[in-house]
């Protein structure tokens, strides 16, 4: 998410305590903010994808190893 979509979630947010929003920035807001949260939960787990587990036998597993496995049912 670029800054300028940050910043106008922030404009609205601040125009909606100051004197409330029409309903085409309601809509507006409702769409930046769940863009914003998809952009939060993807950089996550690119995060977790690339983060690894130390076992206590001494192996390392990546999480992404372990994710997918536990997405197939193994």
């Amino acid at each position: 998410m670029d800054d300028k979509k940050i910043a106008r979630i922030n404009a609205l947010y601040h125009k909606s305590k100051a004197e409330g929003l029409s309903e085409e920035e309601k809509v507006e807001q409702q769409i930046l903010r769940q863009e914003y949260i998809d952009s939060i939960k993807k950089n996550i787990r690119v995060q977790l994808d690339n983060t690894s587990i130390k076992n206590p036998d001494g192996t390392i597993t990546p999480l992404k190893m372990v994710r997918e496995r536990n997405e197939n049912g193994k």
